[in-house]
């Protein structure tokens, strides 16, 4: 079972071989042997990848489990119950996890030497199970999941802008003013580059033409901090610079309602130590940063 879920967790026999220090051989006769045991295919093999097949991924969910339960009845046994060990796999938004959550996974190394840790920052959500990840940071209106989800915060949509450029080009007072103005868009925040406004209530959408187009709101920061005009970003991605008094904010009175912030997991109370030690901590440093 514990080859079974590192292959689905790789997508690769090689790799979870390597990763459980046997040989591709061994583990490819260890999955086989299980599917014959238990009469039916849990993964489709090609020469280039593996993938689960419906049944597997419901096996896999079920195997996961029982290995955390084993895993835990392991540790009574030893009366290390409570210690966290193995590996954590978290996931987050790209900014958000270089300025927060990375100085989280480097605290929880040092407080627990018995634990390992992969990060996956990226700006698009990643479905735990298939990428074999324990914790998310998730901005935004949740899915309907079987995942336990802790509010740790809101942030908000912003427009901003470096003060030179709003004392050459003037602040815009209403979402209407953007068309006179030079735009840099951020797809991230806004895909289908349609900047969405809330007033008394109603939603107010303008359609930005921006001048320069960017994937990451570090060069969007940049590009408004060079003066090249109005940007729309997450509270806490520019929230750096507005301290500084580098970007200023215009259209607050505009801004649509916020996002919350959470923190993911899947397996509740038999999740295994590291996981709910790191959820612990997520949660405590995460509320203290008062995000909204």
């Amino acid at each position: 079972m514990r080859v079974f879920v590192a292959v689905a967790e790789e997508r690769s026999f090689a790799r979870a071989a390597r990763r459980l220090m046997l040989s591709a051989p061994a583990a490819t006769r260890a999955v086989s042997a299980l599917e014959q045991r238990i009469g039916v295919k849990l993964l489709l093999r090609t020469t280039r990848a593996v993938r689960l097949t419906e049944p597997g991924a419901r096996f896999l969910a079920d195997s996961k489990r029982i290995l955390s339960q084993l895993e835990e009845a392991e540790g009574l046994a030893l009366g290390s119950q409570t210690e966290p060990r193995g590996q954590l796999a978290v996931t987050a938004p790209l900014m958000f996890g270089r300025m927060h959550v990375a100085p989280l996974v480097l605290e929880f190394l040092t407080a627990h030497p018995d634990v390992t840790a992969r990060t996956l920052f990226v700006d698009s959500v990643v479905d735990l199970m298939d990428e074999g990840l324990d914790v998310a940071i998730r901005i935004g209106k949740l899915q309907d999941s079987n995942l336990r989800a802790v509010r740790v915060g809101f942030v908000r949509r912003i427009v901003c802008a470096a003060p030179g450029y709003l004392h050459t080009h003037g602040t815009p007072q209403t979402p209407s003013d953007l068309a006179t103005h030079q735009l840099i868009g951020f797809v991230g925040i806004n895909p289908h580059r349609h900047w969405t406004f809330s007033a008394q209530g109603k939603s107010e959408v303008f359609s930005a033409s921006p001048r320069l187009l960017v994937n990451t709101a570090d060069v969007a920061i940049q590009a408004a901090l060079a003066e090249q005009g109005l940007t729309r970003l997450l509270s806490y991605q520019a929230a750096p610079e507005l301290a500084k008094g580098r970007l200023k904010t215009a259209l607050t009175r505009y801004e649509p309602p916020p996002l919350p912030i959470h923190v993911v997991h899947a397996e509740g109370k038999q999740a295994p130590a590291r996981v709910r030690a790191f959820v612990a901590l997520a949660v405590e440093r995460l509320r203290a940063l008062g995000l909204r």
